[in-house]
């Protein structure tokens, strides 16, 4: 037996009336008989009623007769089935597991903190009672693990210009996807069914966070300063254009020069220009 097999049991409610009319004909046979050997109706009472169980919604019941698996029992209700059975109860409702942040090195070695949230639930009851030790210690673990091969499967962050590779920061549905098939195959032996997996916290570790952040607010401020001078070069280009063309001033090479060199500094300055009124030509 490599799979779970479900199993029908028996009806509690009509078990118990047998019970009833078995105590009931047990002390009318004192009352009336006085014979001791009823008494040895107590054996059967007390047979029947081990018998009984209940399983709640989204709940079931493995049922084992020494040392042999005989079935799962996931109907909800109230059943007796045979009192020798061992019933071991395992849960079938989804579940939350929010991993510790571990620390871990992305691809490139840097570094970071990351955790995972899990949803999970058992699918397979045999295989989680009788193929790994502890499912639920099985899923802490696993889950770990496929935490840290993600991590370096992937860099935190890419800083080149015109890179496009996937990272942990930039591209999380991607990520996320990885994670969720890595546990699912993973958590299969155990039974359980993956039902959402994704990056819970993302962070570099505190002894490089600091120098990241500067070397990311040096990325951002050039890349910042290349769109600024991409800009003036094209406001400049388009204004000594429009002066040439509408004939508002002739330039030679050197009042161009000076024209642009000015420009340049008012757009691209990170203070507002203070204007200096010239009376006299560019070139004074």
């Amino acid at each position: 037996m490599k799979y779970e097999n479900k199993m029908k049991p028996n009806n509690g409610y009509i078990v118990l009336g047998v019970l009833v009319l078995v105590i009931i004909s047990m002390l009318l046979g004192i009352i009336f008989t006085e014979n001791p050997l009823i008494l040895a109706l107590l054996v059967v009472i007390v047979f029947i009623i081990k018998g009984f169980f209940i399983v709640n919604p989204n709940s079931s019941k493995v049922m084992v007769l020494f040392g042999a698996y005989k079935g799962t029992v996931k109907d909800n209700g109230f059943f007796w089935t045979n009192p020798f059975y061992s019933r071991q109860r395992i849960s079938l409702r989804a579940r939350n597991f929010y991993s510790e942040r571990v620390k871990v090195n992305d691809k490139i070695g840097n570094p970071i903190l990351i955790n995972v949230i899990l949803v999970w639930k058992v699918e397979d009851t045999y295989k989680a009672a009788f193929d790994v030790d502890q499912y639920e210690e099985f899923v802490r673990v696993q889950t770990d693990a496929a935490v840290r091969k993600l991590a370096g499967s992937y860099p935190y962050d890419n800083f080149a210009d015109g890179q496009h590779e996937v990272t942990l920061l930039s591209g999380m549905d991607e990520v996320n996807e990885a994670l969720e098939n890595e546990i699912t195959e993973r958590l299969a032996i155990a039974g359980i069914h993956v039902m959402e997996a994704r990056i819970g916290y993302l962070a570099y570790a505190p002894e490089i966070a600091s120098s990241m952040l500067k070397r990311q607010q040096a990325v951002a401020i050039v890349a910042a300063r290349k769109k600024i001078v991409e800009g003036a070069v094209g406001m400049v280009e388009d204004a000594l254009s429009k002066l040439s063309n509408d004939n508002i001033i002739d330039f030679d090479e050197d009042k161009k020069a000076s024209m642009v060199s000015n420009l340049m500094v008012v757009l691209c300055g990170d203070k507002e220009a203070t204007p200096v009124i010239n009376t006299g030509t560019l070139h004074s």
